[in-house]
C-alpha cells in the first residue's frame, strides 16, 4: 500500500518508516519541516510533502493518493495548551481521512482508563476518539512505557537509577505499569495495517507488570549497579518532581511535567482490550538489556529528542533575512588540514567530546540552563562523530549540515533570543580557512543586554575554541600520515 506516515520526524516514526519499506509498502513522509529528513538513511526511498497538520488544507493535499495513515504526532512540551492543539490536529486528520478514502489510520495512544486520568493521557485519548469519529477505520494502539534505546521512558529511568543510588521519590514509584520494547511496538503498528474492519481499540504491552520501583531495581541489577535505595516520600507533588527529573535527567521541564503527572495513573492492559494480533513480546529484562546494548554499539535509529522541543521557532538561520538586530561574532583562522579532517573536528563538537576550550564554562552555562527549566547539556548526542541534519547536541540542534563543507546549530537553551553557531570551510587560490560564526537575534532590551553582558567572555571562548578545532584537524591529519 502508500501509506503516510506523519511524526517520521520523531523517535517513534524515523523507526517505524524503515519497517514499512521493508514490508513493501510505498511511504510518504507528512512533515512541517521537510528538510529535517533529508539526513535520513532512507530518505530516497520515500516520498516527503510539507504537512502541519493544524493546516486542514495541507492535510487534505497531502493525504491524496494514500490508501492509509499512521497517526504520530503529539503537541505536548511544545503547545501552552497541547490537548487544544492535538484536538484541532486531530479533527483535521480524519476529516482530510475521510475527503481521501483512506482505508485506515493507525494511532499510537496511551495506555490508562479510569475517571481520573492525567491530562496527557486524557489528551491521548480524546484524539483517539476524535480520529474514530470520522468515517475512517481508526486502529487505535495503547502503549504505556516504551522501553528502547532513546526512547523518553528509557532515559527517565536510566538517568534516574545511575545518577541516584539513593532516591526519595514521590509515591509514584509504587504505580503499576506494564512496559514494552520498542521494537514489539513497531511490531504491533506494522500488524495493525491489516487489522479486520472497523474501529478498534487494543491495549499492547510486554508481559511484566511492574512498579516503577521494580522497573529501576530491574535497570539497576542489569547495567551492574548495586540495589538503588529508593524512599517515597507523599509531599512530592507532580510539579516538584517534574523539576527534580528536569535537574537529574536530560528531559526539559516541559516535556517531564505531563508525563509525571500521567503517573499517578496505573497503566496495565485491559483484557477486554487486548490485542488479536498473536504477537508474543519481550520481557521487561530482554528490552533493557537490548536497549542498553545498542546504546553501547551506537547504533541508536532515533531518540526523544528527535521531535522539536519548540516546533514554531525557526529551524534555521535565513541569511537573506534582514529586519530587527542581528549580532554576529565570527572567526576566521587559516587550515592547513583537509576539508574532511576539519568537518570531523568540528562536527564532533558536544557530547564527550566537549568545546575544545573552556569546558567548565560550557558545563555552568548547561546548569544554569537546567535550573531554569532548560534542556542543558545533559542530551549529549546521538553518536560521538556521526552528525546528521536534526539531530540534538547537548542544548543546540543540527539547523544545517553538509558533509565537508559546514555545520550549523541552532541553540535550544533558555535565551531572550535565538542564536546560531556556524562552521564553514571556505579555500581558495592562497589558502583554505575554517570560519566560525556565532548569530544571536536578541528578544528585546534583555536580548541586548545577554549579549553586550557576554562579549567578553565569546571573545576568549570562540577564538580559543576556532584554533583548537583547527589544530584538532590538522592532528588528525598528521596522525593518518
Amino acid at each position: 500500500m502508500k501509506i503516510a506516515v506523519t511524526g517520521a520526524t520523531g523517535y517513534i516514526g524515523g523507526r517505524l518508516v524503515p519497517r514499512l519499506l521493508a514490508e513493501g509498502h510505498e511511504v510518504v513522509c507528512l512533515a512541517r519541516t521537510p528538510e529535517k529528513l533529508a539526513d535520513r538513511p532512507w530518505r530516497s526511498q520515500i516520498e516527503v510533502r510539507e504537512c502541519d497538520v493544524l493546516d486542514s488544507e495541507q492535510v487534505d493535499r497531502a493525504l491524496a493518493g494514500c490508501d492509509a495513515a499512521y497517526y504520530l504526532v503529539h503537541s505536548m512540551g511544545s503547545e501552552a495548551d497541547f490537548a487544544d492543539a492535538d484536538r484541532l490536529a486531530a479533527a483535521n486528520f480524519a476529516a482530510a481521512a475521510e475527503m481521501n478514502n483512506l482505508r485506515r489510520i493507525v494511532y499510537l495512544g496511551g495506555l490508562g482508563s479510569g475517571a481520573e486520568l492525567s491530562s496527557h493521557l486524557s489528551s491521548r485519548q480524546e484524539v483517539g476518539a476524535t480520529l474514530a469519529a470520522g468515517a475512517t477505520p481508526v486502529t487505535e494502539l495503547r502503549a504505556a512505557v516504551v522501553i528502547g534505546s532513546g526512547s523518553v521512558s528509557f532515559e527517565m529511568l536510566r538517568y534516574l537509577t545511575e545518577v541516584l543510588p539513593v532516591m526519595t521519590t514521590p509515591r509514584w514509584v509504587e504505580t503499576k505499569c506494564q512496559p514494552i520494547a520498542i521494537r514489539d511496538v513497531l511490531n504491533y503498528l506494522v500488524a495493525a495495517l491489516d487489522d479486520v474492519p472497523g474501529n478498534h481499540i487494543y491495549d499492547i504491552g510486554g508481559p511484566d507488570i511492574v512498579t516503577y520501583r521494580e522497573m529501576m531495581q530491574v535497570y539497576a541489577e542489569i547495567a551492574g549497579l548495586r540495589k538503588r535505595l529508593i524512599i517515597p516520600v507523599p509531599v512530592l507533588s507532580p510539579r516538584l518532581s517534574s523539576l527534580w527529573i528536569g535537574l537529574v535527567t536530560p528531559l526539559p521541564v516541559g516535556v517531564a511535567r505531563p508525563l509525571v503527572d500521567s503517573l499517578r495513573n496505573e497503566v496495565t492492559v485491559d483484557s477486554d482490550r487486548m490485542d488479536r494480533f498473536g504477537l508474543d513480546p519481550m520481557p521487561l529484562r530482554s528490552a533493557i538489556e537490548r536497549a542498553l546494548s545498542t546504546d553501547e554499539g551506537l547504533d541508536v535509529e532515533s531518540r526523544w529528542s528527535d521531535a522539536s522541543s519548540s516546533p514554531a521557532q525557526r529551524f534555521s538561520w535565513d541569511p537573506d533575512w534582514s529586519g530587527g538586530s542581528l549580532y554576529v561574532d565570527r572567526k576566521e583562522i587559516p587550515a592547513a588540514a583537509s576539508a574532511s579532517d576539519l568537518f570531523w573536528s568540528f562536527g564532533r563538537i558536544g557530547g564527550s567530546t566537549g568545546y575544545h576550550t573552556y569546558n567548565w564554562a560550557w558545563r555552568l552555562r548547561g546548569i544554569l540552563d537546567t535550573l531554569v527549566g532548560g534542556v542543558g547539556l545533559r542530551r549529549g548526542r546521538r553518536h560521538p562523530e556521526d552528525v546528521r541534519l536534526h539531530d540534538t547536541i547537548d542544548f543546540w540542534r543540527v539547523s544545517s549540515v553538509t558533509r565537508d563543507e559546514h555545520l550549523q546549530l541552532s541553540a535550544e537553551m533558555k535565551l531572550p533570543g535565538e542564536a546560531w553557531l556556524e562552521w564553514r570551510i571556505e579555500e581558495d587560490t592562497v589558502e583554505r580557512r575554517l570560519v566560525q560564526t556565532a548569530y544571536f537575534r536578541p528578544r528585546g532590551l534583555a536580548g541586548r543586554l545577554y549579549w553586550f553582558l557576554l562579549l567578553p567572555a565569546h571573545h576568549l571562548i570562540f577564538e580559543r575554541m576556532a584554533r583548537k578545532i583547527a589544530i584538532a584537524a590538522e592532528d588528525r591529519d598528521r596522525t593518518a600520515l
